[in-house]
């Protein structure tokens, strides 16, 4: 089911879309047990404490950084705090990333039928680029993306568009012929700053509040409804 009166009272529909950007955590894969786990076990070394792992939900989505500031306590954010912090994160969660971390029911589904249609696909996350690389290689494996992009030091992280719409230069596909899959209002307002088609996933870390909120033009509900949107999108040009 399409929630489209939700977000718009019509989908407007200008070209058939090619490829789809995906987020990562939240979208692709639930990673959110691993994720508060680890930096909760920094926390708890260091003498804070620790936080619900629903809490995450609000902690994710603008990298490692924000992460660390958003979970340490008031008064405790200077920045000799904040890197050790970091360090502690990125030593804690390479050892236990794979732990509880698998795609989202629905998932290899989606990726097996975009495969068989031969839409591009690509993954942009605020992980940092070699998490993200390590994790896709290891839990995404069956599945081709033409990029996978994390964050570093030579491309601003999402919301700036300069990510997707790298992917979309190197792809040779105009960015206005991509769909763009997140769970987030970040990834709403990257995918409308890029001229991408911003498409909500409820089954991820933030809410349909705030996902209409960053801009998404529709909301779906299971990953398997993205491929009901591409075949909207071709009844409605045919």
């Amino acid at each position: 089911m399409f929630l489209f009166s939700i977000v718009t009272p019509y989908l407007k529909v200008t070209m058939n879309y090619k490829a789809v950007i995906f987020d990562l955590d939240g979208t692709l894969l639930d990673s959110l047990e691993d994720i508060a786990v680890s930096m909760n076990s920094v926390l708890i070394r260091s003498g804070f404490p620790p936080h619900p792992v629903a809490s995450y939900r609000g902690f994710i989505g603008e990298g490692i950084g924000n992460l660390v500031k958003r979970v340490l306590p008031e008064g405790h954010r200077d920045d000799s705090t904040l890197q050790q912090h970091v360090s502690g994160m990125l030593e804690e969660y390479g050892r236990r990333w794979s732990e509880n971390t698998r795609p989202y029911p629905g998932i290899p589904e989606l990726l097996d039928a975009l495969t068989h249609r031969k839409v591009r696909m690509a993954v942009l996350s605020n992980k940092m680029h070699d998490f993200t690389k390590k994790i896709v290689a290891a839990l995404l494996a069956a599945w081709q993306f033409d990029y996978v992009v994390g964050a570093q030091a030579a491309l601003p992280q999402k919301p700036d568009p300069a990510g997707a719409l790298l992917i979309a230069g190197k792809s040779g596909i105009r960015a206005v012929e991509f769909l763009y899959l997140g769970d987030s209002h970040i990834d709403m307002k990257t995918a409308r700053s890029a001229g991408m088609y911003p498409a909500g996933a409820l089954w991820g870390f933030q809410t349909a509040d705030e996902l209409i909120a960053g801009g998404a033009r529709v909301l779906l509900k299971k990953p398997l409804e993205l491929l009901e949107l591409f075949e909207k999108v071709n009844r409605l040009k045919g």
